[in-house]
C-alpha cells in the first residue's frame, strides 16, 4: 500500500493533533496521530501511547513533542522516543509526505529515525 491520504494542511493548525484510523497493509484499522507542530510541520506517531493505553492526539503538543494527558509522558514527534517517565517504550512513526496542500501517510513503512 502506499501512502494515504490523511487530511488536507488547513484541517490542523500548528499545535494541533488529531487521530485519524487508516488501513494498515492487511486492511485492519491502525490508529495514527497526525500532529503539526508549532513550527508548521506535520508528524505521524502511534495513536496508543506506549505507557498507559490511550489516544496521544488528545495531549498537548509543545514544540516537537506530545505529551500523553494520562499520565504526563512526552514523545519526540520526530523519533517516537519517550522522553519523560512513566513512558520506556518508544511509539512508532511513521513517513509524513505533503503534497500542495494533501497530508499523506504511509503506515506501511516506519520512518527511517535513529532509536
Amino acid at each position: 500500500m502506499t501512502a494515504q491520504h490523511a487530511c488536507d494542511t488547513a484541517d490542523l493548525e500548528p499545535g494541533e493533533a488529531m487521530r485519524l484510523d487508516l488501513e494498515a497493509a492487511d486492511g485492519t484499522p491502525l490508529p495514527v496521530a497526525l500532529v503539526r507542530d508549532e513550527d508548521g510541520e506535520f508528524h505521524a506517531i502511534s495513536d496508543i501511547c506506549s505507557h498507559g493505553q490511550v489516544n496521544l492526539s488528545d495531549g498537548e503538543v509543545d514544540g516537537c513533542t506530545i505529551e500523553c494527558w494520562l499520565h504526563g509522558s512526552t514523545f519526540d514527534l520526530r523519533t517516537g522516543k519517550p522522553l519523560s517517565l512513566p513512558a520506556t517504550q518508544p511509539v512508532p512513526v511513521y513517513p509524513v509526505t505533503v503534497e500542495g496542500e494533501r497530508v499523506l501517510v504511509d503506515v506501511d513503512t516506519t520512518a527511517d529515525v535513529a532509536r
